[in-house]
């Protein structure tokens, strides 16, 4: 059976304007208990212009003593957005992160608007359920064939 992203992604997503301070952006995601903030077009707030995440503002920020007040989002966003159809493959989307070295894809739709995230957990949890369904199967095996040869 195939699993689409659109069935394990978050359509819910945590977004930021690029002009928004990073101490905003801390704030937000203390608020909203993420680890990233899609960075969107303040016209346009379906438009993905980039990602900041926590990494972003520790590495970029705060390990060299720079001022959370000073500068924003749009300052230590990643533009290289690795992006995602909703109708993508869970399969090939964790193909897609191992390649990019990534946690998150920012899901699209055809019009290039934001239609979700999924995560590395969102996928974790995927795999997690498919292994146990798995090892469930395995167990029910080996009863059905003890049950036989009685």
């Amino acid at each position: 059976m195939t699993y689409l992203l659109k069935d394990l992604a978050s359509t819910t997503v945590a977004v930021i304007e690029p002009e928004a301070t990073a101490q905003t952006v801390a704030q937000v995601m203390r608020r909203d208990h993420v680890g990233a903030l899609v960075v969107v077009d303040a016209l346009n707030e379906n438009k993905p212009l980039g990602i900041v995440t926590d990494r972003d503002l520790v590495i970029e920020l705060m390990a060299e003593g720079l001022d959370p007040g000073i500068f924003t989002a749009g300052d230590i966003m990643s533009v290289n957005l690795v992006l995602a159809s909703p109708e993508m493959d869970a399969m090939q989307a964790i193909e897609r992160m191992r390649t990019h070295c990534v946690r998150r894809l920012v899901l699209v739709d055809a019009d290039g608007q934001l239609a979700g995230i999924v995560t590395l957990e969102d996928l974790l949890q995927f795999l997690s359920a498919e292994l146990g369904g798995l090892a469930g199967a395995l167990s029910g095996a080996k009863d059905r064939e003890t049950a036989e040869r009685a």
